[in-house]
């Protein structure tokens, strides 16, 4: 029999969180890097309090403008439960930064020399729920004959590397650009932000799996949007963010306000 290690517990809860389920709209909002909590048994993995806040742990701000954004459109969204530094759930498992030893300056201890146990089982209890929950949701849509829109809300650093970042919100892509060619029209033509394509990350930074993982395999519009975290650090940024990114994407759909 393989070694086997189990790494939640039922004081964790679920890994992955659904929220609006039976919403209307077509679209379907996910959000990978939405909480900056760690499994119990992961203790710190060695880092102190400022770390564990920090960018490399989650995506601050990011779950409140989808949640916002559910709101608006009626519409059902994924997220995760547990911080990228236990596992980046827009990573596939074989990526050396599913699980990163190092991030942005930060070296993370408790990743450092993992296991394939360690591995597998961080695959097996975080990443495997959160890709089959979309995945299922995008089958039982289809099945009843709706349409689906993949839309992923992430946010950005400010400053990386001591480098200033201009862009406000990138609007990603990979080999699909329909939907983000839309929304990048029409955020020209608003002037609002500062809005540029795949910026401050693109497909080559490897940060497109869930949309190829889930849209591009499933021949679905989708597109991942990035947020400076400045921008969404209070409910009333969050609100404004949300209503804006909403108005981008309900224009690019023809959706009706």
């Amino acid at each position: 029999m393989s070694e086997q290690l189990y790494l939640l517990t039922a004081a964790d809860g679920e890994a992955v969180s659904e929220t609006n389920i039976g919403g209307r709209s077509d679209v379907l909002l996910i959000c990978e890097h939405a909480s900056r909590r760690l499994p119990a048994r992961l203790g710190s993995l060695g880092l102190g309090q400022a770390a564990l806040e920090a960018h490399i742990a989650w995506d601050p701000g990011a779950l409140a403008v989808a949640q916002r954004m559910s709101s608006a459109f009626d519409a059902a969204l994924i997220y995760q439960n547990f911080s990228r530094l236990a596992y980046d759930c827009n990573r596939p498992p074989e990526a050396v930064d599913a699980m990163p030893a190092k991030s942005e300056i930060y070296d993370i201890p408790g990743n450092a020399g993992l296991s394939a146990v360690d591995r597998d089982a961080r695959t097996h209890e975080i990443y495997l729920p959160f890709r089959s929950a979309i995945a299922r949701r995008i089958a039982e849509r289809r099945a009843e004959g709706r349409e689906t829109v993949l839309v992923t809300i992430h946010s950005f650093t400010p400053i990386y590397r001591g480098v200033s970042r201009d862009v406000e919100v990138g609007i990603l892509h990979d080999s699909d650009s329909r939907l983000a060619d839309q929304m990048l029209t029409r955020a020209e033509t608003s002037g609002r932000y500062r809005v540029r394509r795949n910026e401050p990350y693109g497909p080559a930074d490897g940060v497109t799996h869930t949309l190829k993982e889930h849209g591009l395999a499933n021949g679905l519009l989708n597109v991942m949007i990035e947020v400076r975290n400045d921008l969404i650090s209070d409910e009333a940024g969050q609100g404004v963010m949300a209503g804006f990114l909403a108005g981008l994407i309900r224009e690019s759909l023809a959706i009706p306000a």
